[in-house]
Formats: C-alpha cells, sequence, structure tokens
C-alpha cells in the first residue's frame, strides 16, 4: 500500500471512525487495522521476513507474518488475502486466529491475525522484503533477538507459544 492511499481509522473499541492517508495515519499515530497472515508449512515452521529498509515503520526488522494495513472499505479478510498475494505471491485459504491491540510510540493498531499453511515457492514483494525463511517457532526469539523482530510479533509468537503446537516435527 502506497503512502498515498487511503486507510481505515478506528477508535479504542476498533470501530470504523474515519479515513486518512497511509502517511497522515502515520505522522499522527492513529488508531487503525491490520492484517497479519501466519504462513506455516508441513513441519509446522513459520515463514518469517525482513522488512526493507524503505518501509514507514520498522525498516530492516523481521516479521512473522505477511499483512498490512486495511484500507478504507476493505475488510480485514480482504486485506489478508490481497497482502498475502502481494508480499508472497500465494492464493491460500486462510483461518482467522484472533485480534490483539498493539501499542507503540510508532504505532496504534488493531491486528487481525490468520494462518495458512503453505510450503512455497514464494514471489517476494521487493518493495517490501528483502528475504525470507522458514524457522521452527520456539527457535525464532532466540535466532533472531527481540530487537531484530518487530515489536508487535512478540505478543503474537507468545500467543503461538500457548495456543498452537509449536513443536519441531
Amino acid at each position: 500500500m502506497a503512502a498515498h492511499e487511503v486507510v481505515a481509522i478506528v477508535d479504542r473499541d476498533n470501530r470504523v471512525i474515519g479515513e486518512a492517508p497511509r502517511q497522515g495515519m502515520r505522522a499522527k499515530n492513529l488508531i487503525h487495522r491490520a492484517s497479519f497472515i501466519l504462513v506455516f508449512n508441513d513441519l509446522g515452521e513459520l515463514f518469517v521476513q525482513q522488512r526493507t529498509m524503505t518501509k514507514d515503520i520498522y525498516p530492516g526488522r523481521w516479521e512473522i507474518a505477511a499483512g498490512g494495513v486495511v484500507a478504507a472499505g476493505e475488510t480485514v479478510e480482504e486485506s489478508a488475502e490481497r497482502e498475502l498475494k502481494e508480499e508472497l505471491g500465494v492464493d491460500a485459504a486462510l483461518s482467522y486466529l484472533f485480534e490483539m491491540y498493539y501499542e507503540d510510540a510508532l504505532n496504534r493498531v488493531f491486528c487481525h491475525v490468520f494462518k495458512t499453511n503453505h510450503n512455497g515457492p514464494f514471489t517476494l514483494q521487493p518493495e517490501e522484503v528483502v528475504q525470507g525463511e522458514f524457522m521452527p517457532v520456539a527457535a525464532i526469539l532466540s535466532r533472531l533477538g527481540a530487537e531484530n523482530l518487530t515489536p508487535d510479533a512478540l505478543p503474537i509468537l507468545d500467543y503461538l507459544k500457548k495456543n498452537i503446537d509449536v513443536s519441531v516435527k
């Protein structure tokens, strides 16, 4: 999604209250929605990807999900399908996992988390993704380090460890 595109703005109850250009949403740190798609392979490993240095927040960091900001007028499901296709070149069935609110100095977002299964190959979007690889969920934090992950990944990793079998198969 380009900086000039319009995104849905929501309140603290996740109700749409307006819309704003992406750049304005970031500048004012407005609350918005985003879709996150966790891509697992048949071994139960999670695909992690490194963000480009041109990303508007957390440039160069690793993230555990494909995804992005929900556009004005778009559902979270439509956003998830679009983002998975744009970032990884994948059309796949999605299962909704959960919603969480995340906030830091740069980002206030309702994260709508989905999962899918796909073994690749992927067509990485060069404007968004530098590289990616599958990793066992239990090893992501120790291999990459918390400081190298997008901060919104940490609560999602906690959720996965508590709610999904992440043992190496």
